[in-house]
């Protein structure tokens, strides 16, 4: 990841959620194109993983976005040695779910949504803006 002012990533998540980007799309779409995905194309990828996956209210759309990208910095893409990178990137994984369920008290969206109404909700933004927060520690920690 490129050097960033400290807390870019959050603040651009922030502004994609306020444009009405869901959870997932907000911290995903923040960094997809230095990894070589374009927006538009991760906002495709991510529409059905905001509201707890597909409004499901399971895992909160901030936290798979994080995941995702995590996912995508770590991975050695090597179909060949499909196991190369894998272990390691589930063990990213635990951790940047840890640190999430640490800041915001639960990785669910059921747990989390403590308000109702149109987006963006506050209790949403804070996840968004952990999120995309961890997210930035990782990507840092990994370069």
């Amino acid at each position: 990841m490129k050097e960033e002012h400290p807390e870019k990533l959050a603040r651009t998540a922030v502004e994609k959620f306020q444009k009405m980007y869901n959870c997932c799309q907000s911290v995903a779409c923040s960094v997809c194109e230095e990894y070589g995905i374009s927006e538009k194309d991760m906002f495709r990828l991510t529409e059905g993983f905001g509201s707890g996956i597909g409004g499901l209210k399971d895992t909160c759309g901030a936290a798979m976005g994080m995941f995702l990208i995590i996912s995508l910095a770590g991975s050695a893409g090597d179909m060949e040695q499909p196991m190369l990178t894998k272990f390691e990137t589930y063990d990213r994984i635990r951790e940047a779910a840890e640190k999430f369920q640490e800041k915001c008290g639960s990785l669910y969206c059921r747990d989390l949504k403590t308000q109702e109404g149109p987006q963006p909700l506050p209790c949403c933004t804070f996840c968004v803006e952990t999120g995309a927060q961890i997210l930035e520690e990782m990507l840092k920690k990994m370069s």
